[in-house]
């Protein structure tokens, strides 16, 4: 799609880089990386305060860029079936982004 972003995503929860990473356009292998902000951020309003009050998935976005101070190697990847599962349910949200 065209969709120009305004900003930046990141999360502090390893599982949730993870699933972003697998379900990211292209081919290639997951990547996350380890990163710091370097300037302001805000919780994420695509997924915050939706169900629960809160920033539970500790999910954030800047318009700052993000400074790469590692990578993660190790997490728990989602099985095929689970992958899945979350294609077909991004496919049917018709849900509007925040940008």
């Amino acid at each position: 799609s065209g969709l120009k972003m305004n900003h930046i995503y990141f999360t502090a929860v390893i599982s949730g880089a993870g699933l972003a990473a697998a379900l990211a356009k292209g081919d290639g292998s997951e990547r996350i990386y380890i990163v710091e902000p370097t300037g302001d951020f805000e919780n994420d309003p695509n997924v915050t305060d939706k169900k629960f009050p809160g920033n539970l998935t500790r999910s954030y976005r800047s318009q700052a860029p993000l400074k790469i101070v590692g990578e993660a190697t190790e997490w728990l990847r989602q099985t095929p079936e689970d992958l899945r599962r979350w294609q077909e349910k991004l496919a049917d949200n018709k849900g509007e982004i925040i940008n």
